[in-house]
């Protein structure tokens, strides 16, 4: 059996020859804000690629343990992509997670998914199966959203995106939004209106409540966001509708 810690040397020296230097440069400078980033210059289709290969070549006959070690190994790396392979190859063995991957999966939050690419594939491949699988960790997530870490609290948001997607979890999506309502980091305000976008899609009408009702306690760009999805007209007054009142605007500066 090829070990995890072989089969990540294996996978860093794929990384290496498959990057391109143009490609890194552009996502060096896309991604300029988070400085612990570096790249390799792969792209999503083939870091995705890569992870199934290795789920049918290295991998066939490793347990969640060994697919754990093998992100813990790649989540570390400063590179974007490495971290990604973990985390999509960690994905694939989503049928065995065990709740207590889900601490994992914060402790990386909090050292090495630092940029919020990573966080959201995180979430995509990680939090959210273990969710659908675990439906008591909600209680578990809704702690993250007191976190001091700006990704823990994202991801208690972004965690629940696929799942509302689907109409599922709706109440705690929307009790998410009331609860992160407050918060101003523009990757946190993207991450609300995203979560409250999703949530829309299958009840668009529970949306329109919502935003009519609690609105004005949003910051504007998560409104933004959530409206994203209605005609012109809806958007243009569910704007004038969620405007906040001068006294509350000016209790959020």
């Amino acid at each position: 059996m090829t070990t995890p810690e072989a089969a990540a040397r294996n996978a860093l020296r794929d990384l290496k020859r498959a990057g391109s230097p143009v490609r890194a440069e552009g996502a060096a400078r896309y991604f300029q804000a988070y400085e612990q980033l570096a790249f390799f210059g792969v792209d999503s289709p083939t870091v995705r690629r890569m992870a199934s290969e290795i789920r049918t070549g290295a991998g066939s006959d490793w347990t969640l343990a060994h697919a754990r070690r093998f992100a813990r190994i790649l989540v570390a790396r400063p590179e974007l992509e490495a971290k990604a392979l973990g985390i999509v190859l960690l994905g694939r063995f989503r049928r065995d997670f065990d709740p207590g991957l889900l601490t994992e999966a914060r402790r990386w939050l909090e050292r090495s998914c630092l940029d919020w690419a990573s966080t959201d594939g995180l979430c995509g491949d990680v939090v959210s199966p273990l969710l659908m699988a675990h439906p008591q960790l909600r209680i578990v997530l809704r702690k993250w959203r007191r976190s001091p870490h700006l990704y823990v609290r994202r991801a208690s948001a972004v965690g629940l995106i696929g799942l509302a997607r689907r109409g599922q979890y709706l109440d705690e999506a929307y009790t998410a939004a009331r609860a992160l309502a407050s918060e101003d980091h523009h990757l946190m305000q993207k991450a609300v209106g995203w979560l409250l976008r999703e949530a829309g899609k299958t009840d668009p009408a529970r949306l329109e409540r919502f935003l009519r009702l609690h609105g004005h306690q949003l910051g504007r760009t998560s409104v933004r966001y959530a409206i994203e999805r209605f005609p012109v007209r809806k958007r243009r007054e569910l704007l004038r509708a969620t405007k906040p009142s001068r006294s509350a605007a000016r209790q959020l500066r």
